[in-house]
């Protein structure tokens, strides 16, 4: 995994794990690998790694098992509120990028029509 020098590595590694958790690569109620091996995977320092665990233990996300370690949660409105959340994140990031850009949100919409339809001809 690669950081971003700008934005705190275990906020990265939350973020990560959030994408793994939503897209379903973390199904609910699945382990996690353990605090060591997930340090390891990610390059990054075990008390790092630990203190994103610790953040989203303390949001529901995962739930600790003692002697077991941690899991998805099983509860699959809270993955739904995280997902909802991460979409409203990153609209926001381009709702307000491009009004930087000095477009109305009649011209975002317009842009964003024209995006979705010239996607899949740019693929090709």
């Amino acid at each position: 995994m690669e950081f971003d020098d700008k934005i705190p590595i275990y906020y990265q590694i939350k973020n990560y794990l959030y994408h793994q958790i939503v897209t379903g690569e973390l199904d609910p109620g699945e382990k996690l690998p353990a605090v060591r091996q997930l340090a390891v995977d990610v390059t990054a320092n075990v008390n790092t790694v630990q203190r994103a665990l610790t953040e989203m233990i303390n949001e529901q996300i995962i739930e600790p098992q003692r002697g077991k370690g941690n899991f998805v949660t099983i509860d699959v409105d809270k993955i739904k509120q995280l997902k909802d959340k991460l979409v409203k994140e990153q609209l926001t990031i381009a709702y307000q990028e491009l009004h930087d850009l000095q477009l109305s949100d009649n011209e975002i919409l317009e842009e964003l029509r024209k995006f979705m339809k010239n996607r899949g001809v740019e693929n090709e």
